[in-house]
C-alpha cells in the first residue's frame, strides 16, 4: 500500500511521466476480416494513413487482403487508385470481389515517378484509397507517402518485398505476408501492441 501512495505522491509532483493512451480515430475503415479487424486497434486500417503490406512474393493473397475494403468503397461511390501495379489488373476477378471498376484507375510509372504519382494523388484527396507498389523507396519517400495520406484524408497501401521488413518505416501499419498464402502477421501499428500470431483472412484456406 505504501508503494502506491508513494507513486501517486510523485505523479503528482511531476516528479514521474504517466504516459496517455493514444486517441482513436472517430472514422472506422474495416479491412473486411474478421479476425485481422480484432486484432488492429482501431478495429480495422489506420485512417488517413499509410499501411504497408510485405510480402515474400506476388500471389499470397495480397490484393485479396483489401479486395472486401475496395468492395466496400467502390460500392459507396468511392474512387480507388492504383500506381504502378507489377500486373494489368485482372478484371473479372475483381468484379467478382465486388468493386466496381468504373470506380477503378490506373497510373503506369516508374521509380521517382511512381512515387511522385502515389503522392499526388494522396494529396489531391479525389481518392478514398491509393494502392502502390514503391521500388527503392526509403524513409524519406515513404514519410512523403504518409504526410500526403493525413493531408489528402486517404487511405494508403504500399505494396512491398519483405526485404524490406528490417529497415525503418514511418508506416503506421506493417502486415507480413510470409507463409502460407492467406495468412497476415502483424509487424507494427500505431496504437497498440502487434499480435504475434498469423492471422487468416482467405476462407477455405
Amino acid at each position: 500500500m505504501g508503494a502506491v501512495v508513494a507513486l501517486e505522491t510523485l505523479l503528482q509532483q511531476r516528479q514521474v511521466w504517466k504516459g496517455q493512451p493514444t486517441g482513436l480515430p472517430d472514422t472506422v475503415q474495416p479491412t473486411g476480416h474478421v479476425a485481422l479487424d480484432a486484432a488492429l486497434p482501431t478495429g480495422g486500417w489506420p485512417d488517413t494513413a499509410l499501411s504497408e503490406i510485405l510480402h515474400a512474393h506476388e500471389g499470397l493473397g495480397e490484393l485479396q487482403l483489401l479486395w472486401p475494403t475496395l468492395a466496400r468503397l467502390s460500392a459507396a461511390g468511392e474512387r480507388i487508385m492504383l500506381v504502378a501495379p507489377p500486373f494489368i489488373p485482372y478484371v473479372p476477378a475483381w468484379q467478382s470481389a465486388g468493386i466496381d471498376q468504373q470506380q477503378l484507375s490506373m497510373v503506369n510509372a516508374a521509380g521517382e515517378q511512381a512515387l511522385w504519382a502515389a503522392e499526388q494523388c494522396l494529396r489531391s484527396g479525389c481518392f478514398a484509397a491509393v494502392l502502390c507498389w514503391p521500388q527503392r523507396a526509403g524513409d524519406r519517400a515513404l514519410r512523403r507517402i504518409q504526410v500526403a495520406a493525413e493531408t489528402g484524408q486517404t487511405l494508403a497501401f504500399a505494396f512491398r518485398s519483405l526485404a524490406e521488413a528490417s529497415n525503418p518505416s514511418p508506416a503506421a501499419l506493417r502486415l507480413v505476408i510470409d507463409g502460407l498464402p492467406g495468412q497476415v502477421r502483424i509487424l507494427k501499428c500505431r496504437g497498440g501492441r502487434p499480435s504475434s500470431s498469423p492471422i487468416q483472412f482467405l476462407r477455405g484456406r
